[in-house]
């Protein structure tokens, strides 16, 4: 018992205020034993938590070095057609997106990925830190797991708003500048959050859309556009005529400034689209730059227009005139001298002769 008593003496000193000189002394030397059967353990420990930093931090940068790779590899053009490689495939997107957008939604898994890679190290350093310092984990972890799963409930929306962010970049369903119809609202796409998407509308209202309540999408600025156009002719004109004359218009107007950007390959008559008993309408589609369609649409029309003019085309059969309706005789009211008996005919009468 001397034994343990002596060992919790030197284990944990106790200290009273000193009375006398050989009690200072007794102090001095308790303290002294102290730090000397302490030091050792705090510089051990000192020196692990520096440890477990230092490597975290170093893992930290190589995490990070290894993203940017992957940024850049994924953002990188391809040098041939088709030939985007595996990383490359994942933002290319059938071709249809160019080098700057895939740039941009590289950057933005890239600052994900950063983010994620950054919380989770230094999150487990933490933890191992405070291992070493003898704090006892379990309570918090518990409650950190309680309050993740409350957090959890809370903040579902948010969650699902994030995620749905996320994959929104990574597919490129949409990105800034662009057209689109979200089902709720339609307009230009101003900001792409991983929360919200930020539209302005026709009308100049700005649209706030929390990227988990979109459930359908319908992008009518990537890729190309279709200019459809319909023209209405008579019922007697030449269909293969008008065919020539429809495909030298649009051949015209796609060597002008501007349109021959806007437009994409031949103008294609598709056919015969109704018949009426006056008028045929033939149906043409032109695909052009996405978002120009209804601009390459109205040139198209009146340059069709000035064509038909130009060659007497008849965008619809007269009617046959009409034979006038024969005039109906005449029918008068009735006399009143057609009755004998009135007053008006028996005034008419002549005055007999006197015998």
């Amino acid at each position: 018992m001397l034994a343990d008593s002596a060992a919790d003496s030197t284990s944990t000193p106790t200290f009273t205020l000193p009375t006398s000189a050989a009690d200072v002394t007794d102090t001095t030397r308790q303290a002294a034993g102290w730090l000397d059967d302490n030091w050792q353990g705090w510089v051990v420990d000192g020196l692990r938590i520096v440890l477990i930093l230092g490597l975290a931090l170093v893992l930290r940068a190589v995490v990070r070095k290894v993203i940017d790779k992957l940024v850049s590899r994924m953002g990188r053009p391809a040098e041939a057609e088709g030939d985007h490689g595996v990383l490359g495939g994942l933002l290319a997107n059938s071709g249809v997106v160019n080098t700057e957008r895939r740039q941009q939604r590289s950057e933005a898994i890239g600052s994900v990925l950063r983010s994620v890679a950054s919380f989770t190290i230094l999150g487990t350093a933490s933890l191992m830190a405070l291992s070493v310092l003898g704090v006892d984990l379990a309570p918090l972890l518990a409650s950190a797991g309680v309050a993740g799963v409350a957090i959890g409930f809370g903040a579902r929306n948010l969650v699902t708003d994030f995620l749905s962010g996320v994959f929104m970049i990574m597919e490129d369903q949409y990105g800034v500048g662009d057209e689109i119809d979200t089902g709720v609202a339609t307009g230009t796409v101003l900001e792409v959050g991983l929360r919200v998407t930020k539209l302005r509308g026709s009308a100049g209202e700005i649209w706030y859309i929390r990227n988990g309540e979109v459930k359908r999408i319908a992008n009518m600025s990537q890729g190309w556009s279709t200019a459809t156009v319909d023209v209405q002719v008579g019922y007697k004109e030449d269909l293969d005529r008008i065919g020539e004359l429809v495909t030298e218009a649009a051949e015209q107007l796609s060597k002008e400034s501007p349109y021959d950007e806007l437009i994409w390959g031949r103008v294609k008559v598709l056919g015969v689209e109704s018949v009426a008993v006056d008028s045929v309408q033939l149906r043409i589609e032109a695909r052009c730059t996405p978002g120009r369609s209804a601009q390459v649409s109205r040139a198209l029309r009146l340059r069709l227009k000035a064509a038909f003019d130009l060659a007497g085309v008849r965008l619809k059969e007269e009617a046959a005139a009409a034979v006038p309706p024969q005039a109906a005789p005449e029918v008068l009211p009735p006399s009143a001298l057609a009755d004998p008996n009135s007053a008006r005919s028996l005034a008419a009468k002549p005055i007999p002769t006197q015998s």
